[in-house]
C-alpha cells in the first residue's frame, strides 16, 4: 500500500496530480482512493489531494501518516513534513521549496526544480507533471505509461492538445 500526499496551492495542478495516480492504479487493477481538499479560495489558496494505491482494498480514504509527500510550495512541506512515516519520502519543488536539515536527517528527501523544469517547456503547469515523473522513479508503485494513459482521461477533449507536452515533463521528472 502507497499512502501519497499531493499539496500546493490551487492552480498547481495537485487535485489533477492525485486524480492522475487513481486513474493510474485503477489501469493496473489496483484498488485506489482519492481524496482532494482545498482552502476556501480556489486559484492561490490551499490545496491537497490524499491518495492511496493498494493491491488490497482499502477500508479509508484519510491518510493521517503518508508514505510519500509531494510538496510543491512552503507551506505544504511546512504543514505535512512532520506527518510523513519514517521510511518513507517527500518529494520537493526546489523551485518554491527550501527543505531544511532537520527533515533530512529523518526521511528520504528528493529535490526537483519543477517550476524552473515547467518553463523550460514554456508551461508552468506542467510543474506537477515533472513531480510525478519523479514519483514513478523513486517508489515504482505505478508504471509510467498508466500515467500517460491517465491523462487522456483528466484532460477533456478540448484540451488534449496538453498531453503531448505534459508526457514530455513526465518523463523529464523521469529521467532526473
Amino acid at each position: 500500500m502507497q499512502r501519497i500526499l499531493t499539496a500546493g496551492f490551487g492552480g498547481q495542478g495537485i487535485v489533477s496530480m492525485g486524480k492522475m495516480l487513481a486513474y493510474a492504479g485503477m489501469k493496473e487493477d489496483k484498488h485506489v482512493s482519492a481524496l482532494p481538499s482545498y482552502g476556501p479560495e480556489m486559484r492561490g489558496g490551499t490545496a491537497n489531494c490524499s491518495v492511496i494505491i493498494s493491491e488490497k482494498e482499502i477500508a479509508s480514504p484519510f491518510i493521517s501518516h503518508p508514505d510519500t509527500l509531494i510538496a510543491m510550495n512552503q507551506a505544504s512541506l511546512d504543514k505535512f513534513s512532520e506527518l510523513v512515516l519514517s521510511d518513507g519520502l517527500i518529494i520537493a519543488n526546489s523551485s518554491l521549496v527550501k527543505v531544511n536539515s532537520d527533515i533530512r536527517n529523518k526521511i528520504k528527501v528528493v529535490e526537483i526544480s519543477a517550476d524552473h523544469i515547467a518553463v523550460e517547456f514554456g508551461n508552468l503547469k506542467v510543474a506537477n507533471m515533472v513531480a510525478l515523473g519523479v514519483f514513478v522513479r523513486e517508489t515504482a508503485e505505478i508504471k509510467l505509461d498508466s500515467l500517460k494513459t491517465a491523462l487522456e482521461k483528466i484532460f477533456p477533449p478540448r484540451r488534449h492538445n496538453l498531453i503531448p507536452i505534459n508526457i514530455k515533463a513526465l518523463e523529464k521528472g523521469f529521467k532526473r
